[in-house]
C-alpha cells in the first residue's frame, strides 16, 4: 500500500482565540510527530486549507494561514477547499492518484466537520483510512464538550467499513507510516 498523510485545516483561526480547538497544542505536537515520520519515510504530506469569502478563513487572511506551530516543508503538497469534504471540487483525488496512494492517514481540524466528512468520503472512494485518534480536535458545540465529540467520532468512525476499504482509529504513536 502507498500512503499519504492528510493534515486538514490546521489554520490560525482554529488554533487561537474564540475558535481555538480543544487541547490544540497537544494535537499539533501529535500532527508534527506524524508529519516528521511521514517525511522521513518519503510519504507525501498534504496540507489542506479551508476558505470562505468574508469569513475568518478568507483566502490569504491571517486566520486562513497555517498555524504557526505546525511544521511544514516546501515539499508538502497543498489543497484549498470550500466545503467540509476535502475531496469535493478540489484536486485532492487527482493528487492522490498521481502519488499512487491507496491508504490515507488523516488528522487535523475540526473533528465533527471537515475531518468527519473527509474520512467518510475517503472510505466511499475506496481508500483505507487511518484516523489519528489523538491528532484531531474541535470545539464544544453547546450540547457536547469537544473531548466528548472527539471520543464519539473516534468510536463511530472505527465501526465503519466499506466493501473494499476500512477505517482504523489509532493513537498517533502507534501509526505505521
Amino acid at each position: 500500500m502507498t500512503t499519504a498523510l492528510l493534515i486538514i485545516d490546521v489554520q490560525h483561526a482554529l488554533c487561537t482565540g474564540k475558535y481555538q480547538c480543544f487541547d490544540i497544542e497537544r494535537v499539533i505536537d501529535n500532527i508534527n510527530n506524524l508529519s516528521a515520520k511521514a517525511r522521513d519515510a518519503g510519504i507525501p504530506v498534504i496540507l489542506i486549507q479551508h476558505e470562505e469569502k468574508g469569513d475568518l478563513l478568507q483566502h490569504g487572511s491571517e486566520g486562513w494561514q497555517l498555524a504557526q506551530t505546525l511544521s511544514t516543508s516546501k515539499h508538502d503538497l497543498r489543497v484549498r477547499k470550500t466545503t467540509h469534504d476535502s475531496f469535493y471540487q478540489t484536486h485532492l483525488q487527482a493528487l492522490l492518484q498521481d502519488q499512487g496512494a491507496d491508504r490515507l492517514i488523516i488528522c487535523g481540524l475540526q473533528t465533527d466537520y471537515c475531518v468527519n466528512a473527509t474520512v467518510r468520503q475517503a472510505l466511499k472512494l475506496g481508500y483505507d483510512v487511518v484516523l489519528a485518534a489523538d491528532a484531531h480536535s474541535t470545539v464544544d458545540n453547546g450540547n457536547l464538550a469537544a473531548e466528548d465529540i472527539i471520543a464519539e467520532h473516534n468510536a463511530d468512525l472505527e465501526r465503519l467499513t466499506g466493501p473494499v476499504a476500512r477505517i482504523d482509529v489509532l493513537p498517533s504513536a502507534k501509526i505505521r507510516v
